[in-house]
């Protein structure tokens, strides 16, 4: 058995190939202006790595805000059930899941099997998510990896309470005039994020086992303020871009 899975998000197209319940071939594109190329991009660079034919191709599952691109799948289902069926796939004992992408950010509790239990969804101006980052880091002039690693070397605590990434950004640059060692900043951008997460994972239900995913925990300054935010330790899954593909390919492959 062959499924493909499409997670088709407003940042990145990403397809993932299974065969017989194991990963054979991802692939990844950045969405532009024209999807459609984006997703065969990603799906062309998939079936590359398989190294097989469309043709081949059993099960179709598709996911993620531009489904619609996708007009026939034998599964057609929302965000929140793929990354829970991802999660599942990696390991049955993860009962919360936080994804944080790169214009939302959602908390899920799972069940034993794979199932939604409950769920929340960030909605305020992206600023739980990967672009509210993003825009941080434009104002202080530093990449992400830069702006990651001094998060880490911070050594106090400071507040941004601005939840609009325009009115944060107007936050940064007042603590910049205020001479407010960078690090610190970015400590603080990261904690903003980590304590709406941790919030919604407080609400729909927090278990001993947390698992990470979505582009945005690869950034390891968010990652620390998440963990410190829980009170707990939080696993940042393997591939964490491709969870809510694999958990398609999945579905898809059951049905």
């Amino acid at each position: 058995m062959i499924a493909i899975g499409y997670d088709l998000g407003s940042a990145y197209s990403k397809v993932v190939i299974m065969k017989d319940g194991k990963v054979i071939g991802k692939g990844i594109a950045k969405t532009t202006m024209e999807p459609l190329e984006s997703v065969a991009a990603a799906r062309d660079a998939a079936l590359k790595e398989a190294g097989i034919d469309e043709k081949q191709i059993d099960k179709v599952g598709i996911t993620g805000s531009g489904r619609k691109l996708i007009k026939t799948a034998d599964v057609d289902t929302t965000d929140v059930s793929a990354d829970a069926a991802g999660v599942n796939y990696f390991d049955k004992e993860y009962k919360t899941a936080l994804d944080v992408g790169g214009e939302e950010a959602r908390a899920l509790k799972v069940s034993a099997d794979g199932k939604v239990i409950n769920f929340a969804v960030n909605d305020k101006c992206a600023a739980g998510a990967g672009a509210f980052v993003e825009a941080m880091t434009r104002a202080m002039q530093l990449t992400l990896e830069e702006f990651a690693s001094a998060s880490l070397e911070s050594t106090q605590k400071i507040p941004i309470n601005a939840q609009c990434a325009i009115f944060a950004e107007s936050e940064v640059v007042s603590l910049i005039s205020d001479e407010t060692p960078r690090q610190d900043i970015c400590r603080a951008v990261h904690d903003g994020i980590a304590e709406r997460l941790t919030s919604m994972a407080k609400r729909v239900g927090l278990e001993e086992k947390v698992a990470l995913i979505g582009g945005a925990v690869m950034n390891k300054g968010l990652v620390k303020s998440i963990k410190d935010g829980l009170g707990m330790e939080a696993t940042v899954l393997p591939d964490p871009l491709f969870v809510g593909a694999i958990g398609i390919a999945v579905l898809a492959a059951k049905s």
